[in-house]
C-alpha cells in the first residue's frame, strides 16, 4: 500500500507569490517567491515520502529569479539611457 503524499504548502505559496511578483506586488512577491521556493524545495528533499510539489516550488523560483533579472536589466538600461543623454548634453 502506498502512502498519499501531501503537496507542500510552501511550494504553493512560492508559486502564488511568484505570480503576485509579476502582477500586484512586484518587490514583495518576488522576494517571497524566491525565499519560499528555496524553503519548499529543501522541505520536499528532506521528506520525499510525505511531500510533493517540487514543480510548483521550481515554478515560483523561476518566476522570482526572472523578475529579479528583469529589474536588474531595467535599472542598467535606465542608467545607460540617462547616462547617454547626459553625455550628449555635455558635448
Amino acid at each position: 500500500m502506498s502512502t498519499v503524499r501531501q503537496t507542500s504548502t510552501l511550494a504553493v505559496v512560492s508559486l502564488v507569490t511568484g505570480i503576485l511578483g509579476w502582477t500586484l506586488l512586484p518587490l514583495l512577491g518576488t522576494i517571497a517567491a524566491i525565499i519560499t521556493g528555496h524553503m519548499a524545495r529543501g522541505e520536499i528533499r528532506r521528506r520525499p515520502d510525505q511531500l510533493e510539489g517540487d514543480g510548483l516550488a521550481l515554478a515560483g523560483l523561476i518566476l522570482g529569479w526572472v523578475a529579479v533579472i528583469g529589474w536588474v536589466l531595467g535599472v542598467v538600461l535606465l542608467f545607460a539611457f540617462f547616462g547617454g543623454l547626459f553625455w550628449l548634453g555635455s558635448q
